[in-house]
């Protein structure tokens, strides 16, 4: 018979995580936070607002990595390479914050959240032309190095991502 063993404690409940984030944030010197349930987990910089969902079963994981975004002062970035760096870092400066209430967060869970975003990332490069990698510039757009297409793409990290092309220049 297989023996039960758990590999780390289990979650705390969000009613008693949420609290110790709240004076964690407040000992760290940060402006008051506020925390809403929602039916999605982001980090709201203007309105000092954590998101969670309180039904997901890894809250625990996502409320402490979305808690690290506003621990870093996550707003806004301007390539989306730094998107891929910031939730990196909200990752691991949450986990570091749940060690101190013995939480840990799965690897797997956080690499496969942050290949989301490598995914979002590669999909946001590639040309709407030749499917060839682009490069973005700095004003957002990109430019394929294959054939010179010159594209635009949306947001998209919540919706289907759009690309425009905004000049081909084929050689």
């Amino acid at each position: 018979m297989p023996i039960d063993v758990a590999i780390s404690p289990p979650p705390m409940p969000l009613d008693q995580l949420i609290p110790h984030l709240t004076q964690h944030a407040h000992a760290s010197g940060l402006a008051p936070l506020s925390f809403r349930s929602s039916s999605h987990f982001h980090w709201h910089y203007p309105s000092r607002t954590v998101y969670y969902d309180p039904h997901d079963a890894q809250a625990t994981a996502y409320l402490l990595h979305e808690y690290g975004h506003a621990l870093l002062g996550h707003c806004g970035y301007a390539r989306d390479v730094q998107l891929v760096a910031m939730e990196r870092a909200a990752w691991s400066t949450g986990c570091r914050v749940g060690a101190g209430w013995q939480l840990t967060v799965d690897d797997d869970l956080i690499e496969s959240a942050l290949d989301t975003y490598r995914d979002w990332l590669h999909a946001r490069s590639q040309c709407p032309h030749c499917n060839a990698t682009g490069l973005q510039r700095s004003d957002g757009t990109y430019t394929c190095l294959a054939c010179f297409t010159h594209w635009r793409a949306n947001n998209a990290t919540t919706c289907q991502l759009r690309r425009h092309v905004v000049k081909n220049t084929m050689i």
